[in-house]
Protein backbone atom coordinates (compact mmCIF):
# COMPACT_ATOMS: atom_id res chain seq x y z
CA UNK A 1 0.00 0.00 0.00
CA UNK A 2 2.66 2.34 0.68
CA UNK A 3 4.12 1.40 -2.87
CA UNK A 4 1.27 2.44 -4.53
CA UNK A 5 0.58 5.77 -2.43
CA UNK A 6 4.43 6.60 -3.24
CA UNK A 7 4.06 5.83 -6.93
CA UNK A 8 0.95 8.32 -6.90
CA UNK A 9 2.35 10.90 -5.22
CA UNK A 10 5.31 10.58 -7.61
CA UNK A 11 2.81 11.18 -10.52
CA UNK A 12 1.50 13.82 -9.28
CA UNK A 13 4.75 15.46 -8.80
CA UNK A 14 5.68 14.79 -11.94
CA UNK A 15 2.63 16.13 -13.16
CA UNK A 16 2.73 19.26 -11.21
CA UNK A 17 6.29 20.18 -12.43
CA UNK A 18 5.50 19.85 -16.44
CA UNK A 19 2.04 22.06 -15.82
CA UNK A 20 4.74 24.81 -13.43
CA UNK A 21 7.35 24.55 -16.63
CA UNK A 22 4.22 25.07 -19.25
CA UNK A 23 2.85 28.38 -17.52
CA UNK A 24 6.05 29.68 -17.16
CA UNK A 25 7.46 29.25 -20.77
CA UNK A 26 3.69 30.76 -21.88
CA UNK A 27 4.53 33.90 -19.24
CA UNK A 28 8.11 34.24 -20.89
CA UNK A 29 6.67 34.10 -24.01
CA UNK A 30 4.17 36.68 -23.37
CA UNK A 31 6.73 38.62 -22.10
CA UNK A 32 8.67 38.53 -24.83
CA UNK A 33 5.82 39.76 -27.36
CA UNK A 34 5.11 42.35 -25.39
CA UNK A 35 8.76 43.82 -25.60
CA UNK A 36 9.22 42.92 -29.65
CA UNK A 37 6.50 45.51 -29.96
CA UNK A 38 8.06 47.71 -27.73
CA UNK A 39 5.39 47.23 -24.93
CA UNK A 40 2.17 49.30 -26.22
CA UNK A 41 -0.70 47.97 -27.89
CA UNK A 42 -2.05 48.62 -31.02
CA UNK A 43 -4.91 50.49 -32.86
CA UNK A 44 -6.66 53.20 -30.73
CA UNK A 45 -5.03 52.79 -27.43
CA UNK A 46 -1.73 53.99 -29.22
CA UNK A 47 -3.34 56.80 -31.06
CA UNK A 48 -4.65 57.69 -27.92
CA UNK A 49 -1.93 57.06 -25.99
CA UNK A 50 -3.03 54.87 -23.64
CA UNK A 51 0.30 52.86 -24.92
CA UNK A 52 1.94 55.07 -21.47
CA UNK A 53 2.98 52.91 -18.39
CA UNK A 54 0.30 53.31 -15.53
CA UNK A 55 0.29 56.34 -14.04
CA UNK A 56 2.53 58.16 -16.67
CA UNK A 57 1.64 61.78 -18.33
CA UNK A 58 0.56 62.71 -21.34
CA UNK A 59 3.09 64.83 -23.43
CA UNK A 60 1.72 68.28 -24.15
CA UNK A 61 1.79 67.17 -28.24
CA UNK A 62 -0.55 64.29 -26.93
CA UNK A 63 -3.06 66.65 -25.41
CA UNK A 64 -2.97 69.06 -27.93
CA UNK A 65 -3.72 66.62 -30.70
CA UNK A 66 -6.75 64.64 -28.08
CA UNK A 67 -8.25 68.63 -28.23
CA UNK A 68 -7.68 69.32 -31.66
CA UNK A 69 -9.43 66.51 -32.47
CA UNK A 70 -12.20 66.79 -29.97
CA UNK A 71 -12.60 70.63 -31.14
CA UNK A 72 -12.87 69.75 -34.42
CA UNK A 73 -15.31 66.66 -33.89
CA UNK A 74 -17.89 68.99 -31.97
CA UNK A 75 -17.33 71.60 -34.71
CA UNK A 76 -18.69 69.26 -37.10
CA UNK A 77 -21.15 67.81 -34.53
CA UNK A 78 -22.60 70.38 -32.06
CA UNK A 79 -24.80 69.60 -28.98
CA UNK A 80 -23.24 65.92 -28.08
CA UNK A 81 -22.84 64.52 -24.96
CA UNK A 82 -19.42 62.77 -24.11
CA UNK A 83 -21.14 59.23 -24.05
CA UNK A 84 -21.94 60.39 -27.73
CA UNK A 85 -18.57 61.69 -28.43
CA UNK A 86 -16.37 58.86 -26.66
CA UNK A 87 -18.22 56.13 -29.05
CA UNK A 88 -17.26 58.18 -32.15
CA UNK A 89 -14.38 59.00 -31.15
CA UNK A 90 -13.03 55.71 -29.27
CA UNK A 91 -12.07 57.19 -26.28
CA UNK A 92 -13.10 57.63 -22.73
CA UNK A 93 -14.37 60.19 -20.32
CA UNK A 94 -11.15 60.14 -18.57
CA UNK A 95 -9.31 60.55 -21.59
CA UNK A 96 -11.07 63.89 -22.55
CA UNK A 97 -11.65 65.54 -18.96
CA UNK A 98 -8.31 67.27 -19.26
CA UNK A 99 -8.29 68.21 -22.36
CA UNK A 100 -12.16 69.81 -22.32
CA UNK A 101 -11.06 71.48 -19.39
CA UNK A 102 -8.36 73.63 -20.97
CA UNK A 103 -10.37 74.17 -24.46
CA UNK A 104 -13.65 75.70 -21.87
CA UNK A 105 -10.67 77.79 -19.88
CA UNK A 106 -9.66 79.00 -23.46
CA UNK A 107 -12.68 80.05 -24.68
CA UNK A 108 -12.67 77.09 -27.54
CA UNK A 109 -15.14 74.89 -26.54
CA UNK A 110 -18.58 75.61 -24.87
CA UNK A 111 -20.55 73.27 -22.23
CA UNK A 112 -24.12 73.49 -21.55
CA UNK A 113 -25.93 71.51 -19.07
CA UNK A 114 -24.33 69.77 -15.57
CA UNK A 115 -23.01 66.24 -15.22
CA UNK A 116 -23.73 63.34 -17.70
CA UNK A 117 -26.56 65.87 -19.38
CA UNK A 118 -23.64 68.27 -20.47
CA UNK A 119 -23.53 69.25 -23.93
CA UNK A 120 -20.45 70.66 -25.80
CA UNK A 121 -20.26 73.52 -28.83
CA UNK A 122 -17.31 75.08 -30.22
CA UNK A 123 -17.07 78.66 -29.11
CA UNK A 124 -15.68 81.62 -30.25
CA UNK A 125 -12.28 81.43 -30.04
CA UNK A 126 -12.55 77.65 -31.98
CA UNK A 127 -10.22 77.37 -34.85
CA UNK A 128 -11.90 77.20 -38.30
Amino acid sequence: MANLQSDIQRLVDGFVAQVTELARRAAVEGLEQALSRGGSRSGAAVRLGRGRGRGAKRTATELEKMQDDFLAFVAKNPGLRIEQINKQLNTTTKDLALPIRKLIADGSLKAKGKKRSTTYYAGSKAKN
